[in-house]
């Protein structure tokens, strides 16, 4: 429940259930393939709970979502082909990337949109998309901070509808892994199954409390859980 409101307020619910599961003793891998599948519904609900923020963004979702389709599939692909210890050692460079971008987001958004021929977004967003992509296949933790911070710079919209956005592209990110991953032999349905019950309810929580933030404490809760991401993975 925890992973699926922070999932959809912020998107770094994986470094609620991830540490737990391998607390309690599951493997790895199969902790990180059980939590993808398992967070999927709490995606979707988040992304249904936000709904309202979504209307008049089909357009930009059907220009995004080959790019986070394709990356979710390479990541997945990876996780058995790349040694953990590689991806790891950037996963926190990633991050701080990221909070750095939604600090600064607003007035860089401002200056490239001044720039930009259409003032819609931004080319090399897509691109951008499909290596958060592959990241979010890969293990996920924290993409929601890295796309929001993404879209500050490159969409110029309300923080609330980039939320909206954001929850959408993750679920899908999430569930084309899962897909992968199903053919692993390493997903545990039973773990899958109780994350999924908890982050579906969740998914509804996050939505209620996240849609009524204000941008600028929305803001601040990605750069704190930005922070803390980048603090778990360095110890």
């Amino acid at each position: 429940m925890a992973a699926g409101t922070i999932n959809t307020i912020v998107g770094s619910g994986t470094l609620v259930t991830f540490p737990t599961l391998l607390a309690l003793g599951v493997p790895p891998i199969t902790a990180n393939v059980s939590n993808t599948l398992g967070l999927v519904p709490g995606s979707a609900s988040g992304a249904w709970g936000y709904r309202r923020e979504l209307s008049g963004q089909l357009r930009r979702f059907l220009w995004l979502a080959p790019a986070t389709t394709l990356g979710g599939i390479l990541g997945a692909l990876l996780l058995f082909t790349l040694p953990s210890s590689a991806f790891r050692a950037i996963v926190p460079v990633l991050i701080g990337v990221g909070v750095l971008l939604v600090i600064v987001g607003p007035s860089l958004n401002r200056r490239l949109a001044a720039r930009a021929t259409t003032g819609e977004h931004h080319r090399w967003l897509w691109p951008a998309m499909f290596g958060n992509g592959v990241y979010g296949g890969y293990f996920g933790a924290a993409q929601g901070v890295i796309m929001m911070a993404l879209f500050t710079v490159g969409i110029e919209d309300d923080l609330q509808r980039l939320n909206a956005l954001k929850n959408v592209l993750s679920a899908l990110v999430n569930a084309v892994a899962a897909v992968v991953f199903l053919f692993s032999g390493h997903m545990d349905w039973r773990i899958a199954g109780l994350l999924a019950g908890g982050s579906l309810i969740g998914g509804q929580i996050g939505a209620t409390v996240g849609r009524r933030l204000p941008p600028l404490v929305l803001r601040a809760i990605i750069v704190v859980v930005g922070i803390a991401a980048i603090i778990s993975f360095a110890r």
